[in-house]
């Protein structure tokens, strides 16, 4: 019977099993992008290699610096608490 349903109610069900999954798909492909370290860590290369070039003032690296480890921070504290459930 659970197959006679299934084929049954397949019209019905599909699309709304299809954008769920594509609501998931992309939701972890936003997580990834948001939540990923290696972008932080070039920016703050990209941002020292800035203040030895001279184009920016210490005063703004270190401004800057502060809001990409907190960032940095942030998705730590982000991943570790995904990692505990």
């Amino acid at each position: 019977m659970g197959i006679l349903l299934k084929l049954l109610t397949l019209p019905v069900t599909a699309p709304i099993d299809g954008t769920v999954w594509l609501a998931e798909k992309l939701l972890e492909q936003v997580e990834a992008e948001i939540y990923d370290e290696g972008k932080v860590r070039a920016t703050l290369m990209e941002l020292e290699m800035r203040l030895d070039l001279g184009e920016l003032d210490e005063e703004t690296y270190m401004a800057a610096e502060d809001q990409l480890l907190e960032r940095l921070r942030e998705i730590r504290e982000y991943k570790a608490a995904r990692a505990q459930q």
